[in-house]
């Protein structure tokens, strides 16, 4: 009898390189000890006091869930949801008074109702998301997964741990080349930990007003910067005194995730100044119904903070991010020097590249699965391991084509800052046994 046959995309879906050594490690049958897992950006912080509040008294009279009736919201979102992610810009100085908020499941909804509403037709190269390698592999993954076609410009890491921008005019000419529906920039950079400032930003903007593209901004990491004389960047700090013609273009994708700690929430936002976007998105999203009503109202709660309620919550969390990273930072290059560990600059990511320590002949991806799947070492008398993502998917490459991200990883700051400080150690001993045995 002849089986069922699953679709060609089905065939071809590999794990995302973010969940991929959690999924191997728990396929493992012999675990060790403890294990470490920093492969993904899975905060492990408590989320904010006014939102846990609500979280803990949904039965509060108060609250639209007392009864335990729980509805559906408008398409939208709750008005309530929608002001809490204006109030969050409104108290870090930028004009909300124009913006339209589509409230989404996650940044990840976000993204993908994004890519339906800037690329051309499925199936075409119409109108491609024009993206800055290594990107957050989930653009990728959510173009594959609805025909969209994604194209890239490339960043380097140097040897000493920077990320440098390709020039204007190779952007320039590869908005020429392929005639993108929309440039992406993520200024506080998930994988990278780069930090944009406006300057760039500015020379950015001013391609996509001459070339009629979108410019859309991930503002996941906005308030988790660590140079003390950066001024806080955003997409809402560009008007068109800065460069004329970005108003009215603009978009934003927001979450409750990073910044308020609140990953397992799944409430994200779509944000934008034009009116018949927003209309579109809206259009688009009624498939979907609404986004989770329990999860709107918790984070509803931030539509009643304060400025300084809202800022210093930024600011802890900015000082605590900072210390983790900078101490991971200097750990790795105290074992290991010449590894390349990119510049503590923004959001909660490093990348290393290991390229100066290796064999030839050396694949992330199987120093991932060697970690998950049987590697191990003691630190302090413990058996552990450690979970990493691998590089390679955050580049979007042909078949062929030499992958940055084959000698490269990234870590996510999510660990309790006891285990944040075993990283190091277990990241060199991990290598060299993985090296040792290839």
């Amino acid at each position: 009898m002849s089986k069922p046959v699953l679709s060609a995309h089905f065939q071809s879906r590999t794990p995302s390189d973010v969940r991929l050594a959690q999924m191997k490690y728990e396929e493992r049958k012999v675990k060790p000890q403890a294990v470490i897992n920093v492969g993904i950006g899975n905060v492990s912080l408590p989320t904010n006091p006014a939102m846990q509040k609500r979280m803990f008294a949904l039965d509060a009279p108060e609250s639209p869930f007392a009864k335990g009736v729980i509805r559906y919201s408008t398409t939208a979102g709750f008005t309530e949801c929608q002001d809490a992610f204006k109030n969050i810009l409104k108290c870090e100085g930028f004009d909300t008074s124009k913006l339209f908020v589509q409230i989404t499941d996650g940044g990840s909804s976000a993204m993908e109702l994004l890519l339906l509403g800037v690329c051309g037709a499925a199936g075409t190269s119409d109108k491609p998301l024009m993206v800055i390698d290594p990107a957050y592999t989930n653009y990728i993954s959510f173009a594959e997964r609805i025909g969209r076609k994604i194209v890239t410009v490339t960043r380097k890491l140097d040897q000493k741990g920077k990320f440098s921008l390709p020039e204007i005019n190779e952007i320039e000419e590869a908005i020429k080349t392929h005639n993108p529906g929309a440039l992406l920039v993520i200024p506080y950079d998930n994988p990278t930990g780069q930090l944009y400032d406006y300057e760039t930003l500015k020379g950015l903007a001013k391609l996509c007003v001459k070339y009629n593209m979108w410019m859309v901004s991930d503002e996941a990491y906005r308030e988790l910067f660590y140079k003390e004389d950066s001024p806080l960047v955003s997409i809402w700090g560009l008007t068109d005194a800065d460069v004329p013609g970005i108003e009215g273009r603009r978009i934003s994708i927001e979450t409750a995730s990073k910044v308020w700690n609140a990953c397992g929430l799944r409430i994200g936002a779509l944000i934008t100044d034009n009116a018949e976007f927003n209309n579109r998105a809206v259009a688009e999203y009624t498939a979907n119904l609404c986004a989770n009503v329990i999860g709107q109202y918790i984070f509803g709660a931030l539509a009643h903070e304060s400025k300084e309620q809202i800022l210093n919550w930024c600011k802890e969390l900015r000082e605590y991010y900072k210390e983790q990273i900078i101490n991971v930072y200097n750990g790795l290059k105290k074992l290991e020097p010449d590894l390349i560990v990119s510049s503590p600059d923004a959001s909660i990511y490093s990348v290393i590249d290991v390229r100066n320590v290796v064999k030839p002949g050396f694949d992330s991806i199987d120093f991932v699965l060697y970690c998950a799947q049987q590697g191990s070492v003691n630190i302090d008398g413990v058996e552990t391991t450690l979970l990493v993502a691998p590089m390679k998917g955050f580049y979007n490459v042909k078949d062929g084509e030499d992958n940055p991200g084959k000698t490269q990883f990234r870590i996510s700051f999510v660990e309790s800052p006891e285990k944040m400080a075993k990283v190091p150690e277990l990241f060199v001993k991990l290598l060299r046994q993985f090296e040792s045995q290839r």
